[in-house]
């Protein structure tokens, strides 16, 4: 299988909610470097699994909604806590509509909040 993958950094604001998670109950800010990655069995006629520039005006438009925001009072993160996992899901939704190319199999968004902490989303396209 066939993989290519993107990547961007953006800065946003958040603070968890719903138990005591010391400093990070407090509003402060990450920057957060995503990556978003295709897959897939085949390639087109020209050698490509997908086009990456698509990939990065469809990244850079969602991270619009998110660039510099509080994630908290951001409709898609109501009732929820503002974490990475959820982070990664909400924005691997928002590019998945964009993709439906039938040779690609799987999407996938990665979230790091620093060098040592990360999550990640998948699924299937």
């Amino acid at each position: 299988m066939y993989t290519v993958g993107i990547e961007r950094e953006f800065f946003a604001q958040h603070y968890l909610v719903g138990a005591d998670f010391g400093a990070e109950n407090q509003p402060h800010t990450h920057a957060y470097r995503v990556e978003f990655r295709l897959s897939g069995d085949g390639l087109d006629r020209h050698g490509f699994l997908a086009d990456i520039d698509a990939m990065s005006a469809a990244l850079d438009e969602v991270l619009d909604g998110v660039h510099d925001r509080t994630l908290n009072d951001l409709p898609a993160f109501e009732g929820l806590n503002p974490s990475i996992e959820h982070l990664a899901r909400i924005l691997c939704c928002a590019l998945r509509p964009r993709f439906c190319d039938g040779r690609l199999r799987r999407i996938t968004v990665t979230i790091r909040e620093s060098p040592h902490a990360w999550a990640a989303y998948t699924e299937p396209l």
